[in-house]
């Protein structure tokens, strides 16, 4: 048997809890940040506000108490980037030595441009405590997995055994779990991809046609393994599925959320009208852009798409501009 705590009761996080109680073997905890939101899902025995039409389980536990993590072998953090470190600063009390934390949670943090795995041993050294910390990355929209549609998504841990273990107790009929070693390849894709689908968004918004639609997701994936590369990750890695695939699903996906932001701003709406009407959910990609972008400066990357997104969502730029600027670049060879 494994006990698995899901810390985050947004829509993925409430899919992967769902996913994992399909399992008769798995203990399921999933724990909400808030007492409130808590009582509600256990009233509701739903997550009406963030994934609607699917019911728990009886044994799916619903917890807003701090101290459950302490019974968890395996603890998965799903909560928006942002609120990780404060998550962690608030769970780290109650962990112990030996506990396995897996990041579901897409992005890079602000200001410091670490990985969401750096962010956790950051946090887990000031604490004094030894945890095997990994990622959890692939094209996986949170509807689908709920409703038990096959995906394939990658674990990643530099220790194969752990990697192995979290493989054997998330696997399901219809959810299924490559191994990697490859940590910062495997989670530079899976949050650099949201940058690259605000981008197809836009082009979607502005009509541009497949052509154009193509041609970005080839040169965002370039994009993205030149950063990863030079970070430490493996070129292979972003040809999988924590890469391309996770890249593919988000930019032509109808329920990729990064995919409608740009959509939005192609059409002319400011990004500040299109948040408001998210009603919580959260676009990871919008944060990510900036500290991607101080992620490359550190590395020395050129990340010509990224960096017209961000002109577009901090300084407002038209979109139309962006492409134009991007189309009219000094000409390159494709390997460069």
């Amino acid at each position: 048997m494994s006990r698995i705590a899901v810390l985050g009761s947004g829509a993925w996080g409430t899919a992967l809890a769902l996913s994992l109680s399909s399992k008769p073997e798995n203990e399921i905890t999933l724990w909400s940040h808030r007492a409130e939101a808590a009582a509600l899902l256990e009233k509701e025995r739903e997550n009406q506000r963030f994934l609607p039409g699917f019911p728990f389980p009886d044994a799916l536990q619903i917890t807003a108490d701090d101290s459950m993590v302490a019974n968890a072998d395996i603890l998965v953090c799903v909560v928006p980037s942002e609120f990780v470190r404060p998550t962690l600063a608030r769970l780290l009390p109650h962990m112990r030595d030996g506990q396995i934390l897996v990041s579901a949670s897409k992005g890079i943090e602000d200001h410091s441009f670490l990985r969401m795995t750096e962010v956790m041993a950051e946090c887990a050294v000031d604490a004094g405590l030894m945890l095997s910390i990994g990622t959890l990355s692939g094209p996986s929209f949170a509807q689908e997995v709920a409703a038990q549609m096959p995906t394939a998504i990658t674990v990643a841990f530099s220790d194969p055994a752990v990697a192995t273990q979290v493989q054997r107790a998330f696997s399901s009929a219809s959810l299924r779990l490559y191994t990697n070693e490859d940590v910062i390849g495997v989670e530079l894709g899976g949050a650099l991809k949201n940058v690259i689908a605000i981008a197809a968004g836009v082009l979607a918004g502005l009509g541009l046609g497949s052509n154009s639609a193509a041609g970005l997701i080839t040169r965002g994936i370039a994009e993205i393994t030149r950063l990863s590369v030079a970070a430490g990750g493996r070129r292979e890695t972003l040809a999988g599925l924590s890469g391309l695939g996770d890249l593919v699903l988000t930019c032509t996906g109808s329920l990729s959320r990064n995919r409608a932001v740009g959509f939005e701003l192609g059409r002319g709406r400011k990004l500040v009208e299109i948040l408001a009407g998210l009603d919580g959910k959260v676009a990871e990609g919008v944060r990510t852009t900036r500290a991607a972008l101080g992620l490359a400066r550190k590395l020395g990357v050129e990340m010509p798409i990224t960096e017209q997104m961000g002109l577009i969502l901090n300084e407002g730029k038209d979109p139309q501009a962006a492409i134009r600027d991007l189309m009219q670049r000094p000409g390159r060879h494709e390997e460069e």
